[in-house]
């Protein structure tokens, strides 16, 4: 059992088996697919899955807090399980493609701001686009 569905499991979720499919998809994605993607990967493995059946398991998924949505700008909600760890996401404007990293002089900067201005950071969301640069 993955670590997606064990997460609804523990929420007392009703996990059909085609919720286990999605599940499994969205636990073994190493990148940060958008509904259809996640479709196309559930269909390959259950072909009764309907791209319906998706964007009602990933809603679910993300009022219970088990995953997390992003808008890269590209005009398409993208996801990932809700990680463990904080990390950011430098996004490539050229291919869509979603690099995840830890900067420990960002955070302690993000934090310098917020004291400086009269704050307690509690959470925040950063986002970098580029393009890569051309050798």
């Amino acid at each position: 059992m993955d670590r997606i569905e064990k997460l609804c499991i523990e929420k007392n979720m009703r996990m059909t088996e085609q919720r286990r499919v999605i599940a499994r998809v969205l636990s073994a994605a190493a990148d940060h697919p958008d509904v259809e993607e996640l479709h196309r990967r559930a269909h390959a493995i259950d072909p009764h899955i309907s791209i319906a059946t998706v964007y009602r398991t990933v809603r679910l998924f993300e009022e219970a807090g088990i995953i997390e949505r992003h808008d890269f700008r590209d005009g398409r909600s993208r996801y990932e399980e809700v990680p463990d760890t904080h990390h950011d996401h430098l996004i490539d404007m050229k291919t869509g493609k979603v690099v995840e990293f830890v900067d420990e002089e960002i955070e302690r900067l993000q934090q310098a701001i917020a004291a400086r201005l009269g704050y307690r950071l509690v959470d925040h969301r950063l986002e970098l686009y580029g393009v890569p640069v051309e050798k």
